[in-house]
């Protein structure tokens, strides 16, 4: 008998992208585009000084786990009137200080609810890149940061 799929999980499914929302510090702010939430280890290659049993019997190299390296998270959103909360933090920013946040990005489902969430720890602005202007465009004016931090960590709740 052919299955009908009424009877299938809803976990199935791969989740949507499309439906997020960004708590910066203590505020929920709307986004257009995330991007960089990624978090690499760095492999180092060893090998051994002096033959023994555990070397390579080949004289090659070994990969091992390094120092982990994560990205800086990119944010794009639309520009409004009198909208300065990236340019008013961006210039706390004196010599080596800085005020740091923490981000919370959270990944929805259809009903609003909370599957996954990345928490970016001391978040700081490291570049603002304003809209390009054109005369010859209709679309809408995009703003976007870039955000360095010192952790990264990825729950579902």
């Amino acid at each position: 008998m052919a299955d009908d799929t009424s009877t299938q999980a809803t976990a199935v499914w791969p989740i949507a992208k499309f439906y997020f929302q960004v708590q910066w510090d203590s505020q929920v702010m709307c986004f257009q585009e995330v991007s960089g939430l990624d978090v690499e280890t760095q492999d180092i290659d060893y090998r051994a000084g002096a033959p023994s049993n555990d070397s390579s019997p080949t004289f090659s190299a070994i990969k091992m786990p390094g120092l982990k390296k994560q990205s800086n998270v990119t944010m794009k959103k639309g520009l409004f009137k009198l909208d300065n909360r990236f340019w008013d933090w961006f210039n706390q920013i004196k010599l080596n200080t800085t005020k740091r946040l923490p981000i919370t990005i959270s990944l929805l489902d259809e009903a609003g609810g909370t599957t996954m969430v990345w928490t970016l720890s001391h978040a700081w602005p490291t570049k603002i890149t304003a809209t390009n202007l054109d005369s010859d465009g209709n679309e809408v004016a995009i703003e976007s940061i870039e955000i360095a931090h010192e952790g990264i960590s990825m729950d579902t709740p």
